[in-house]
């Protein structure tokens, strides 16, 4: 036998027990591969500890002692199948299975850096959505992720020098058996000790939701997480079912959220009048009323703050949905599921008093127009069950100017307009835009912005000039508009689906070195805004959400509060007596509310998690 180091062969013949522990104990590409993925996922740990996952971040990795036995149990695992070949193929799985966890490693540190949580099989019924996502997607790279790819080129490097030359398949089938029932048994136990009758240390749970998925994953590795989110999957597939005490529970919360307060002013201000919503692609609030190298940013909206309700204190509210979870916010004023996108996994619902059936029981035509494929986060089934009568996508506009994701704003408002002035009034539409998306590069004969300075081709800079662009389209659709007549008798609502650059480019942001602040604010800010042609404007300083459009726009539209005090999570934010707005986070952004009222409504998230997996609102 040839005296190696990487040397671990075992005759045909033996296949024991004991020869079964003798080749897992020789074989070296085993332990390697073991202190790899280890390394590998320290180094994973650190980097979710920073909210930008950009850096290594030493303090805040574990919530409780880090289960090492676990972890080896997870890593065991995955390694196990390994032991399903033999000879070369053996020898090479190691470098496959190691790539395989590499790029779920990876995966999940992008998807956090642009959605602060992590990859889940939810997402699989939406894969259609990586159209023309190819460029944003590779926007989340950062240097650091190269030093997951390290350790393969070491692993390579020792498979080609091994001579490991293990025979016998069955010797390879008892390992198997030892690399899964060990680890197995051990997590059983583990279960059943920390989560079951909770002997451990102190905010320490394995296969338990936690509060925060970071915590779900140092506590399970990525590994482990995503074995624990298959199962949690397979059981959030199923309709939620209430029980008594929990529907008590729903009407009583229902009952409480309400505020019993005199009318004012704002009561049927725009009865009768047409409703435009146009939800702008990653526009956030910071750009409002600034301008860089003397020029303003967005010279069409600060005009249009002459003539509306600005809510300068208004939140995105979105979770795995992104833009369609705006959209389902704002129609239904209900917040998204907790896991995956609302519009995937229940594009069928039915929704009692959502904004399209509370202005078509009023006599209102109702549309809902993208730009994109209807199948895109599988919008035009889901608006359609939400209530719109008539939904418009591609396939309705000519294709005729492309940047970034698809048709530009520039042609697509252009050809929207069209729309708009042959519809039967009243109407309510409701549409979105594209052109302002990360990673924000317009070409160059598109930008009529000088950037020039320390923003000049920083993702700041370059989200300056996209932004700048869609809101210069937006005027010349206004125009079309009021040319036409239609503003006379239209309000306009113009609000952001979430924030943009500070959403996925904060850690750079952060290195920009400059004098100015007014561009390093994260604060997950958007505009509202509410305009009437004619109407003196004023700036609303309540805080508020996404969850708030409905009711507000109900109460300025003359819409019925009971149709839809019961069926809606969001408040009238002019008619108000708590400022507040809970994000997606779970963290709450509030004046006067006390501890527990704070924790009673960052509760409805969970509650509309509920509402929405068990249809709620079809047995009304």
């Amino acid at each position: 036998m040839k005296n190696s180091t990487f040397n671990n062969t075992v005759s045909e013949n033996s296949f024991s027990l004991k020869y079964a522990f003798k080749s897992l104990k020789k074989n070296k590409l085993l332990r390697y591969s073991l202190l790899a993925i280890s390394l590998k996922t320290l180094l994973f740990l650190f980097l979710i500890s920073s909210d930008t996952a950009t850096t290594v971040n030493f303090k805040t990795i574990f919530f409780s002692a880090p289960p090492i036995l676990a972890y080896l149990s997870f890593f065991m695992l995955a390694l196990a199948p390994a032991f399903l070949f033999t000879g070369k193929v053996h020898k090479w799985s190691f470098s496959v299975i190691n790539l395989l966890i590499t790029i779920l490693y990876i995966g999940d540190i992008w998807y956090f850096r642009s959605n602060r949580s992590f990859l889940n099989y939810h997402m699989l019924q939406y894969s259609s959505n990586l159209d023309n996502l190819g460029s944003s997607i590779m926007a989340m790279f950062r240097w650091v992720d190269l030093l997951f790819l390290l350790d393969l080129i070491v692993i390579i490097i020792l498979t080609l020098k091994s001579d490991l030359k293990i025979k016998s398949y069955k010797t390879q089938f008892i390992c198997f058996l030892i690399m899964v029932f060990i680890p197995s048994s051990y997590l059983f136990y583990a279960h059943i000790k920390v989560d079951k009758l909770g002997k451990a240390y102190p905010n320490q749970y394995l296969f338990r939701v936690t509060w925060a998925q970071n915590q779900t994953m140092s506590c399970l590795t990525p590994i482990g997480y995503h074995i624990f989110d298959y199962f949690e999957f397979k059981e959030q597939s199923k309709q939620y079912v209430f029980n008594n005490e929990e529907l008590d529970c729903v009407n009583t919360w229902f009952s409480n959220k309400k505020e019993t307060l005199p009318d004012n002013e704002y009561k049927n201000m725009f009865k009768g009048k047409n409703l435009i919503i146009l939800q702008v692609e990653s526009l956030e609030n910071f750009v409002i009323g600034q301008s860089i190298n003397g020029k303003e940013i967005t010279p069409t909206l600060n005009k249009l703050l002459e003539n509306s309700l600005y809510f300068n204190n208004f939140h995105e509210q979105t979770h795995n949905g992104t833009t369609s979870d705006a959209e389902l916010l704002t129609n239904t004023s209900l917040f998204p599921v907790r896991s995956g996108s609302t519009f995937f996994r229940f594009p069928n619902n039915t929704y009692k008093s959502s904004l399209p059936i509370l202005m078509k029981d009023m006599g209102y035509n109702t549309l809902a127009a993208h730009p994109d494929k209807g199948s895109y986060w599988n919008w035009m089934s889901a608006l359609k069950s939400i209530g719109f009568e008539k939904c418009l996508d591609s396939a309705n506009f000519e294709i005729d100017e492309i940047i970034g994701l698809g048709l530009s704003d520039r042609s697509y408002l252009k050809q929207l307009s069209t729309y708009i002035k042959n519809q039967p009034q009243p109407f309510y539409n409701f549409s979105i835009t594209l052109t302002n998306h990360t990673p924000f590069n317009m070409p160059k004969e598109f930008i009529d912005i000088d950037t020039s300075g320390p923003l000049k081709d920083t993702k700041i800079g370059k989200s300056i000039e996209a932004v700048h662009y869609t809101d210069k389209q937006i005027g010349m659709f206004l125009n079309e508009l009021d040319t036409s007549g239609i503003l006379d008798n239209s309000v306009v609502v113009i609000y952001g689906d979430h924030e943009g650059v500070h959403k996925f480019f904060a850690d750079e942001i952060a290195t920009i070195n400059d004098n100015e602040t007014w561009y390093k604010n994260n604060d997950l800010k958007v505009p509202l805004i509410i305009y009437s042609k004619g109407m003196e404007g004023k700036t609303i300083d309540t805080i508020g959400g996404q969850v708030d459009i409905l009711p507000t726009l109900s109460y300025l539209f003359g819409v019925d509060s009971s149709k839809y005090d019961n069926s809606t999570l969001g408040r009238n934010l002019l008619n108000t007596n708590k400022s507040f707005a809970v994000l997606s986070t779970r963290k709450i952004i509030s004046t006067g509310l006390s501890e527990e009222e704070q924790q009673y409504m960052i509760d409805s998230l969970d509650l509309s998690d509920k509402l929405i997996r068990s249809n709620y609102f079809r047995k009304e």
